[in-house]
């Protein structure tokens, strides 16, 4: 009997990209708030299309499979995050997240 580890690398990886992803959004909008988003977009593209011709430079079939599997979610991801990073200013304006006190005129809501 052979085994086959693709799909457990694949689900190792997304579960680490978007583990990664998540505290990423948390600190870039506490530092330098949403203005960066754009940042995320270059990078989610650049991921994704990357995904589409990473397995033309490999022989082995399944490497091919596992990064471009790897980049696709990672572009997604980031492009995730866009809206994530809208999200998390809202959450910090509820009082969910702390607010930097050296952006407080960003929010609505003043800091206490």
């Amino acid at each position: 009997m052979q085994l086959h580890f693709t799909g457990i690398i694949i689900a190792a990886s997304t579960f680490l990209i978007i583990g990664l992803c998540h505290p990423l959004v948390i600190k870039q909008e506490y530092y330098t708030g949403t203005r960066y988003w754009w940042v995320y977009l270059l990078i989610g593209i650049a991921c994704v299309s990357a995904a589409f011709f990473i397995p033309n430079f490999f022989e082995s079939e399944r490497t091919g499979i596992i990064l471009s599997s790897i980049l696709g979610v990672m572009g997604a991801s980031f492009l995730w995050g866009i809206g994530e990073l809208f999200s998390q200013k809202k959450r910090v304006e509820r009082g969910w997240f702390p607010m930097n006190p050296q952006r407080k005129h960003e929010y609505k809501r003043s800091a206490e």
